[in-house]
């Protein structure tokens, strides 16, 4: 009889409910037109593209539907706040702060405009994962126009203090207006987060927001970007006249709908869900704990998103504990799927302080929606079995036995 597959990387990506397909399905035929048509099947499009906007306006808290912009996805939402504010402020300062642990959308992002003549400042981080405010506030020169600071990290699950950061950025930004010096623009990476925690772009203070629906039971290929109004960006796309003309490209409006749905289904839920979730992490972590020696625990004990484990079995790779989990059905990741074939340790572990011989044998574990108590039980009973087989094979294991 064949094994039931237990998924637990919903970190990199996420089914789509079924209720969102249902909502979507009448735009992929009958109310097929394209938005920008002024007849009447374009323009049943159009309002549903209106609602879905004005949707995720409310969920996210923003003042105004119209600083929600549809994009293909997180690497685009990131991309475009970060290139966008560049270009449009570089007459102004080229100087721009983000984290070592950030996603690569953002970092290969911001390495790319380090070629173009920008400067770039990489803030380090606790052993928690965590970036210091004032770290920020001591990075910023006369000629910074941007900070972008994840919301929450991908690979362990930590969540940085970005409403804090946001007061910071506020504080200084007051001193420059007195000053005459150019404003700094402040956006979060928010793909791990919306849909999973409460994200309000107010209480953040953040002037750019990334959300991607595949994250949370939406579908792929569609994301947002908040842009607060009156914040100074340029387009990274080109063509025609949508979204008020800061990204060119006729919009998909199944996705669309199905990304508000899915955020809508999301947040009603979310309280129970992330407090079924963090049992179910809780019981997983103490299982592995009480069952499996010598293992590390990554991020911060509290600060952290509900439904992420991210743990570092020394003396073997980890490569091999996730092939081995697979053949039993147990599917987990090593950490960013964007990274996955990768041979260099994490960037965000090593910025973490943990060497790159333990980054190796490191696992994310990531539950959600499908997740059960029974899969959890049964992880518990395979792990162990696993991890102490190959450690057996394992010169570094043996010598340190």
């Amino acid at each position: 009889m064949k094994k039931k597959t237990i998924y637990l990387d919903y970190n990199a990506t996420s089914p789509l409910r079924p209720e969102v397909l249902h909502a979507m399905e009448p735009y992929l035929h009958d109310t097929f037109g394209n938005p920008s048509s002024m007849h009447a099947t374009g323009q049943k499009a159009r309002k549903a593209l209106d609602d879905a906007r004005e949707t995720v306006a409310r969920l996210l808290h923003a003042a105004r539907p119209d600083e929600i912009i549809f994009t293909a996805g997180g690497t685009e939402s990131d991309n475009m706040a970060i290139k966008g504010t560049a270009l449009a402020n570089k007459a102004k300062g080229k100087h721009i702060i983000t984290s070592q642990i950030e996603h690569h959308a953002v970092l290969y992002t911001c390495e790319y405009l380090e070629k173009e003549g920008f400067e770039v400042t990489y803030l380090p981080v606790d052993n928690y994962g965590r970036v210091n405010p004032e770290d920020v506030r001591r990075s910023i020169r006369p000629d910074t126009i941007l900070v972008t600071i994840m919301h929450a990290n991908n690979e362990v699950g930590t969540i940085e203090p970005i409403a804090e950061i946001g007061k910071v950025i506020k504080e200084e930004n007051t001193k420059r207006a007195s000053a005459g010096l150019p404003k700094v623009y402040f956006h979060t990476d928010a793909v791990q987060t919306a849909g999973k925690i409460e994200v309000d772009v107010q209480e953040l203070g953040v002037d750019m927001l990334s959300i991607s629906a595949h994250k949370f039971y939406g579908p792929k290929g569609i994301g947002a970007l908040y842009i607060k109004r009156v914040t100074a960006i340029q387009p990274i796309l080109h063509g025609g006249h949508h979204e008020r003309n800061r990204r060119a490209g006729t919009e998909n409006v199944p996705a669309i709908v199905g990304m508000a749905y899915a955020l809508e289904l999301a947040l009603k839920e979310h309280s129970a869900e992330n407090a079924r979730l963090a049992k179910l992490r809780d019981k997983f972590e103490a299982g592995v704990k009480e069952k499996v020696p010598a293992v590390i625990f990554n991020g911060h004990p509290v600060e952290r998103l509900p439904n992420t484990l991210s743990i570092s079995f020394t003396c073997i790779e980890g490569e091999s504990l996730l092939l081995a989990l697979d053949l039993e059905g147990i599917e987990v990741s090593t950490g960013s799927a964007c990274a996955s074939g990768s041979l260099e340790p994490s960037h965000v572990l090593k910025a973490m302080g943990i060497s790159a011989e333990v980054a190796q044998g490191t696992l994310r574990f990531s539950l959600g929606h499908y997740t059960t108590e029974e899969d959890i039980d049964r992880v518990l009973e395979v792990l162990p079995r696993l991890v102490a087989r190959l450690r057996e094979m394992s010169p570094l294991w043996k010598a340190a036995r």
